[in-house]
């Protein structure tokens, strides 16, 4: 299922990241790797913040899609 699906608080294991090649390398280098953990903080308006290898980041709805946990 998407991240933008994942319950607030919980912790899920990243299974796959999608989109095209320099979607891919983009969310990469802010720590969305495939067998990386990854957990919801909030959602506004559809965009997430979330934290992933002990930073928190902000991802837009279009890309949290792209990230399949």
């Amino acid at each position: 299922m998407p991240l933008t699906m994942a319950d607030t608080g919980e912790e899920n294991i990243i299974k796959k990241v999608g989109g095209n090649p320099e979607t891919r390398k983009f969310l990469e280098s802010l720590g969305f790797v495939v067998g990386g953990s990854v957990t919801v903080i909030s959602e506004i308006a559809g965009n997430l913040i979330v934290n992933v290898k002990d930073s928190r980041v902000a991802v837009s709805r279009e890309m949290a899609v792209k990230i399949m946990i």
